[in-house]
């Protein structure tokens, strides 16, 4: 997935909202800020993967400001908040006793979950809405390949789950749950260091998750998205061995989208910009369960 044209204020809005949230120093902030539009102007082209130039960015603010995490308190507290609806999503799979039924429901609420994003103009969310986007989640839901992705995940051996952001990780447990009834063995992935809001092992250990996959492990990188050259040798070998590959999150989709895929990779996501709503054809602020099969790209 390519930039568009709303990419190039989002990507200097979040900057400039994690500069000022990183420090309160004018010097490193201007510092930050000129950086910040100096790699901006070098990079920002038509070819352009958005998540590669949003850690870029990112890697500045840290570098510049010298704050390592800058969302480490909102990420704390993103968590906490996520934690105190794990009684009513569970008790919304409980309901169903139909293993597609329950993991249908698993996938919407985790893909409800993406809806925790700072920052990105034109987008809010608030907890107290929560409860209200999950009854609409299905009526959501504009690209539903989730019969197939049951279909695919019953028969496989390793399904490796990439993660995307701190909160809505609690509610990927949910359906990491559903996916270790279905196949033999689930792989959690979190990013190696931080990156703007994507969950750490931190984060994973501090919702429970290594206590519901079969392993937890981190990319070896603060690359948002996937981007293999910079992933660890250990993740690789790992990834390489999946037969499905669950996928979270606006960023992930955004680099999956150029990959060529050795398995299919279930992307599960909110359309919670312009420019991901347009590539795929669908109205901002959707839910999207769509399936990538090796071979095969989304036209443009």
């Amino acid at each position: 997935m390519k930039v568009g044209v709303d990419c190039a204020l989002c990507l200097f809005h979040r900057g400039y909202m994690e500069i000022l949230e990183a420090t309160e120093d004018p010097n490193l902030r201007l510092k930050a800020v000129t950086q910040l539009f100096d790699m901006l102007a070098k990079n920002f082209n038509p070819e352009a993967i958005p998540t590669l130039l949003g850690t870029m960015r990112d890697r500045i603010v840290k570098q510049a400001t010298r704050n390592p995490d800058p969302y480490a308190k909102k990420k704390r507290a993103s968590n906490l908040e996520a934690m105190k609806f794990l009684p009513l999503t569970e008790k919304i799979i409980s309901e169903e006793s139909n293993p597609e039924s329950r993991f249908r429901r698993a996938c919407l609420i985790a893909i409800v979950g993406n809806i925790m994003e700072f920052n990105i103009p034109g987008h809010t969310f608030s907890f107290k809405d929560f409860g209200k986007i999950i009854r609409e989640a299905e009526n959501d839901l504009a690209i539903d390949d989730v019969s197939e992705a049951f279909n695919i995940a019953r028969k496989a051996n390793l399904v490796v789950y990439l993660t995307d952001n701190a909160g809505e990780i609690a509610f990927d447990m949910l359906l990491v749950k559903e996916l270790r009834n279905l196949c033999k063995m689930v792989v959690v992935a979190v990013k190696g260091e931080p990156v703007y809001n994507d969950a750490t092992m931190e984060d994973a250990l501090f919702v429970g998750m290594d206590k519901v996959a079969d392993l937890v492990v981190t990319t070896g990188t603060d690359m948002m998205g996937l981007y293999l050259p910079e992933c660890s040798m250990g993740f690789l070998k790992i990834y390489d061995s999946a037969d499905f590959v669950v996928a979270k999150g606006m960023g992930n989709a955004e680099t999956i989208t150029e990959m060529d895929l050795r398995v299919p990779h279930l992307l599960l996501l909110r359309t919670k910009c312009v420019n991901v709503a347009s590539y795929f054809r669908v109205e901002r602020n959707k839910n999207i369960a769509k399936i990538l099969y090796p071979g095969k790209r989304i036209d443009p």
